[in-house]
């Protein structure tokens, strides 16, 4: 299995916070994530490169515990840079994607 900052290099200089870029698309940016525990961040991540996943996908894609996951998505959600939409092949999933 390999490393996630293997799979994603620029991840570590992403979530650094000694420099940041900002583009202002009218909602919450970056800016939202960056008081977020790193699992939210992490997960942040994945979306953005991946698209949209659900819950099992990330919890398999950053090997965190699913209950962490949910946790990483609630946050996430509440700072208003992730929405989520029923599953089209099974209802009973849903699929988030990142707004920023």
């Amino acid at each position: 299995m390999k490393n996630i900052i293997t799979l994603y290099p620029a991840l570590s200089a992403t979530m650094s916070t000694s420099e940041t870029t900002t583009v202002d698309r009218g909602g919450p940016g970056w800016e939202a994530v960056r008081d977020l525990p790193p699992s939210a961040k992490l997960v942040a991540k994945v979306l953005e490169y991946d698209g949209g996943s659900t819950q099992s996908q990330l919890a398999e894609e950053t090997l965190l515990p699913a209950r962490t996951v949910r946790y990483a998505l609630t946050r996430l959600e509440e700072v208003g840079v992730v929405d989520s939409r029923f599953s089209f092949t099974d209802a009973r999933k849903r699929v988030y994607t990142l707004t920023i």
